[in-house]
């Protein structure tokens, strides 16, 4: 199909509307993410309409390749038929049914089987959710119930880091670490607090990337001192920091976290809800970074974001304690375990084993994509580092490369290059002083090479920008 079809989309009673149509009733109505909403107003969103493969279209008939699988969560692509039928099959035996009055189903016990075979031995129980936010608000509460059950009440303090991120609701919200959210609401609650990133191009000064990344490993250490190890519970942290800015700990910093979480006996949870399935060319990004993880948050990959399904997965450990010890286990969630959601997500373990796509992205697209974002901008000049795996990457910006210092407004340049490079037809993410991209795995070395190029061309149009304005 070509573009011009995609164009206009219409109501469910036929009638196409205009951009400007669609986009006069969102304001009216509507509360975007992370945006300041009346400044969204004046400009008007893009009315986004079709996807397919890597591609989005636009209501205006303009195609944009997609270098942030949506939200991080388009693993597969889209347009999957394979998922669609799946969910419509199982629309059509059992639309709906819930995980309490002592019930359960076949799509949703499937599920568990297939994921616990991908997990391993370590683990043994999962609760579903809808999201990667409800996963760490369950985290939260599973973890504080673990210790009860273990005759170890005081163990309630949950540690995360500065600039984590790991939802947007209270709980999640609070475990993450970034001081604009915890603006709004009073955040964190109490027993949350939080220690160093392993972010190095920021704050690593004179130390090398392996002697900082030790530092901030021991800043752990040093809280759980100053908190008293009876009295903490849990880590919380992102393998990879994403919304953070795509940071990627230096190597050294995962063995020395997990040393301090076993010497403590404190829990060690991955938040894997964008490292999951497949991203790092490994099914999940704990075994790219080599550390084991006594509780994993998932989302996003697990469906591709066809429907929201997240999880709560549990080493045995924890799981065999709640269930012999543990008694009524007090959470529950009208659609967790969701039929249709458990459905389209077996459906896309099958697209992700059959067309070998973690094989493919560790091996192949993985490497590529990572050569590509190299040699666009190793020499660039307002690049000072690049880093990244498999299918995620992202490039930092820098005054001066030599020092590392950082530009004061470098937020402002980062969108001014992602903004030019949605007008020139590909999505990327800015975040602080980083430039993002996380393709959909099935991308290929064409569609690669135009997504670096764009995003090539955007960072010289900021380039320029910077220089003209002296």
């Amino acid at each position: 199909m070509n573009a011009p079809e995609f164009a206009h989309a219409s109501t469910s009673s036929g009638k196409a509307r205009s951009t400007e149509d669609w986009q006069r009733s969102d304001a009216a109505h509507h509360l975007h993410a992370f945006v300041d909403q009346k400044a969204l107003n004046a400009e008007g969103p893009r009315v986004m309409v079709r996807g397919e493969g890597v591609y989005l279209w636009d209501n205006d008939g303009k195609r944009y390749i997609d270098g942030m699988s949506g939200l991080w969560c388009t693993n597969v692509g889209y347009g999957r038929a394979e998922l669609v039928e799946a969910a419509a099959r199982q629309m059509s035996t059992l639309s709906y049914y819930n995980m309490f009055f002592h019930t359960t189903h076949p799509a949703v016990i499937e599920l568990s089987e297939r994921l616990f075979a991908l997990l391993g031995d370590r683990f043994s129980h999962v609760v579903y959710t809808n999201s990667g936010s409800e996963s760490n608000e369950v985290l939260i509460r599973t973890v504080r119930r673990f210790w009860d059950v273990m005759g170890q009440p005081n163990k309630k303090i949950m540690i995360g880091r500065v600039n984590g991120y790991h939802g947007s609701t209270v709980g999640s919200a609070s475990l993450g670490g970034m001081a604009f959210m915890h603006e709004m609401g009073d955040l964190p609650i109490p027993n949350i607090t939080h220690v160093d990133e392993p972010y190095w191009y920021a704050n690593g000064g004179d130390l090398t990337p392996e002697a900082f990344g030790l530092q901030a490993a021991q800043s752990l250490e040093r809280k759980i001192l100053e908190l008293g190890a009876e009295n903490v519970a849990a880590f919380v942290a992102e393998p990879f920091q994403g919304a953070g800015g795509m940071i990627f700990p230096p190597e050294g910093y995962w063995p020395e976290i997990e040393r301090i979480c076993r010497k403590y006996d404190v829990l060690l949870c991955a938040d894997e809800v964008i490292g999951g399935f497949g991203r790092t060319g490994e099914w999940f990004a704990h075994r790219h970074f080599g550390f084991e993880p006594d509780l994993v948050s998932i989302a996003k990959g697990l469906t591709s974001g066809y429907v929201p399904m997240g999880g709560l997965v549990m080493s045995r450990r924890i799981g065999e304690a709640l269930v012999e010890r543990g008694g009524v286990y007090a959470h529950g969630l009208t659609y967790s375990g969701h039929p249709v959601a458990a459905a389209v997500a077996l459906a896309n373990l099958d697209v992700l084993e059959r067309e070998q796509l973690v094989a493919r992205t560790k091996e192949d697209i993985g490497p590529y994509l990572q050569r590509a974002l190299r040699e666009a901008f190793a020499d660039h000049p307002l690049i000072g580092e690049i880093q990244g795996v498999g299918a995620v990457g992202a490039i930092q910006f820098a005054k001066d490369k030599s020092t590392r210092e950082r530009y004061a407004n470098e937020a402002d340049l980062t969108w001014h290059s992602r903004t030019e490079g949605f007008e020139r037809g590909a999505i990327v993410r800015s975040t602080n002083g980083r430039l993002i991209v996380a393709p959909p795995l099935v991308i290929d070395h064409a569609q690669i090479d135009a997504l670096i190029g764009t995003m090539r061309d955007a960072v010289e149009a900021t380039w320029r920008h910077i220089q003209s304005a002296g």
